[in-house]
């Protein structure tokens, strides 16, 4: 059977660090208690910077009332998904770049994960006509399966190419989870919206021997769990809802099946981790889940500080770093987290020198 490898991974970020702009603005929109509240949840979340294709100034602020983000007069979905259009094919051109895959024989097949726009002909079909593709290439768009979609676009790239050696499959994660901010005074939607960025990651999945193969995969679908995260479309962009009770639904859901994810190994048998950073408290609860060392989890929460939770991207993000640090004969796990509750895994290893 053909082993399928993620040779490289390449990202990239808008322009604008809007963190502190934001930061600004939800203390602002709270009363005097809530914001003290706010204020220690900003310290707790380790994020230091997130970027987004809007400029601060059009992020709410109630020093800016004339951006993107006016006071009492927010966009409609419609005028969203008019900036997910325009800037969208941007950010994936500038990822995709970052492959080089000018010199390398033709991609075979597309495959987009995206669940914060929509549009047709889409975002699959710009990346064709920007990068150069070849017109004739498979194209598949994974949509509004939330932060875990990566993994699945991973797994299609994976059967791609045990089904056809000879694929070279472009994997592209966007998100524009700045375009759907909500107008608030809510401290439970404000803390929400302190997680999330924009963000693109670009993979190349083939059978060339270079990177990551990937072994194999499992998803963890954690009982009576399905309103805990939800993203929904409303008239004034998408609707999130993310409970406090996440974490702890990922620690039980992991630690009552992490031989099934492993594959009969154990934790410590597992060298390399790349765990989506969907926050700070849901990193806590997979190390408490597997007992992992601290350390183990160091390319996330980089990410975490660095970008903030990109949803379906994020976890291509960590994948880069961990390519970047892995040496010969390691095992690995990949795993990301979205609606339902579930968590998709993936199983792979370095090469033995």
């Amino acid at each position: 059977m053909t082993t399928a490898y993620l040779n490289r991974v390449a990202t990239a970020v808008p322009a604008h660090d809007v963190h502190d702009a934001f930061v600004r603005h939800a203390t602002r929109a709270l009363d005097a208690r809530q914001a003290s509240v706010f204020t220690r949840m900003v310290d707790k979340a380790q994020i230091a910077h997130r970027f987004s294709v809007l400029a601060p100034e059009q992020h709410p602020d109630s020093t800016a009332r004339a951006g993107f983000y006016a006071g009492g007069g927010y966009p409609t979905t419609a005028e969203r998904m008019r900036a997910y259009q325009a800037h969208a094919p941007v950010l994936a051109e500038r990822a995709v770049g970052g492959l080089h895959l000018g010199s390398a024989p033709g991609v075979t097949h597309l495959v987009v994960t995206s669940c914060t726009g929509f549009y047709a002909p889409g975002v699959d079909m710009d990346i064709v006509e920007r990068c150069g593709l070849d017109p004739s290439v498979e194209r598949t768009v994974v949509g509004f399966m939330g932060c875990s979609a990566a993994m699945n676009g991973m797994k299609l790239a994976h059967h791609i190419v045990r089904s056809e050696p000879g694929a070279r499959v472009l994997l592209v994660s966007l998100e524009l989870c700045s375009l759907h901010l909500q107008e608030t005074d809510t401290l439970e939607q404000l803390l929400s919206f302190l997680l999330f960025a924009d963000g693109c990651a670009a993979a190349l999945v083939s059978a060339a021997p270079e990177g990551l193969a990937i072994d194999g995969f499992r998803s963890v679908l954690v009982p009576e769990t399905r309103g805990l995260i939800t993203w929904n479309i409303g008239d004034s962009g998408f609707d999130m809802f993310l409970s406090g009770k996440v974490p702890s639904a990922i620690e039980h859901g992991l630690a009552t099946c992490a031989g099934e994810v492993l594959d009969g190994a154990k934790p410590e048998d597992i060298d390399l981790w790349a765990v989506h950073p969907g926050g700070r408290t849901i990193l806590d609860a997979v190390e408490r889940a597997l007992s992992l060392p601290r350390s183990a989890l160091s390319p996330s929460r980089d990410v975490l500080r660095e970008m903030g939770n990109m949803s379906s991207a994020t976890v291509l993000f960590v994948l880069q770093r961990t390519l970047a640090k892995a040496r010969a004969g390691q095992r690995g796990c990949a795993m990301a987290f979205g609606p339902g509750l579930v968590a998709e895994t993936m199983r792979f290893h370095t090469e033995a020198s």
